[in-house]
């Protein structure tokens, strides 16, 4: 009986690629159940012996699909469509919707106070650091945004940090419009470089010592913000 086991894609649709390079024709009466429904795919694999397939693009891996016997992804669909018609069923995806949206809401909240923190602005720009906080948050925290806020693999002040250096970079430096050269690391230094600048713009205002909003990159990006200009 076929395992339960993961392979590469090749070019023919109903050939796939083992680890150790062999390649095995999915079984009769195997279909391919596409990738899209977290549930299903559950109860699918749970059913039986079944073929994920996996497909390396860059440094991320995409599902491409799971083969498994015809009857057991059948009857899988039919039982899962059952319950999902319940009333019950629709009182808890209500519930989990509320969840979500209240841990969303307080972690915005919490992520923005992280930013403050970063921040540390002096009394005389602790507006511009409200606003900062606010502005970053949005940007970064949003579900499925992909940005460093949504990550767990770090804590959460390094987060802030890491968010408040990005929106630093597109809102105040040329780095949206630099041409950099396509060689390893280049654009790693680039970022490097900016890092340091924003960093210094960010350290003019956690003194209490004035400056020219007008020649300030992050006061005159804040102003345009505010105006209404949207960011990216």
């Amino acid at each position: 009986m076929p395992e339960s086991l993961t392979f590469a894609p090749t070019s023919d649709p109903r050939r796939v690629r083992a680890p150790d390079g062999r390649v095995l024709s999915v079984p009769e009466g195997w279909v391919l159940l596409p990738p899209g429904d977290a549930g299903l795919t559950r109860r699918v694999k749970a059913a039986g012996p079944t073929w994920t397939v996996v497909e390396k693009v860059g440094r991320k891996l995409f599902s491409r699909g799971v083969w498994a016997p015809e009857p057991h992804i059948l009857q899988a669909k039919a039982a899962l469509d059952a319950e999902r018609a319940t009333p019950a069923y629709a009182r808890k995806l209500a519930a989990g919707r509320d969840r979500r949206a209240r841990e969303q809401e307080q972690y915005e909240v919490d992520f923005a106070n992280s930013v403050l923190r970063f921040l540390a602005f002096s009394p005389a720009w602790l507006a511009h650091a409200k606003k900062l906080a606010v502005l970053v948050s949005a940007h970064a925290t949003p579900v499925g945004s992909g940005t460093v806020a949504r990550t767990e693999r770090i804590p959460v002040e390094r987060r802030a940090e890491a968010a408040v250096i990005a929106w630093m970079r597109h809102q105040t430096t040329q780095y949206d419009d630099m041409s950099i050269a396509r060689v390893k690391g280049a654009r790693r230094e680039v970022r490097r470089e900016l890092a340091e600048i924003s960093r210094a713009v960010l350290d003019l205002h956690r003194r209490d010592v004035p400056h020219g909003p007008s020649a300030c990159p992050l006061c005159t990006a804040l102003a345009r913000v505010g105006a209404g200009t949207p960011q990216p």
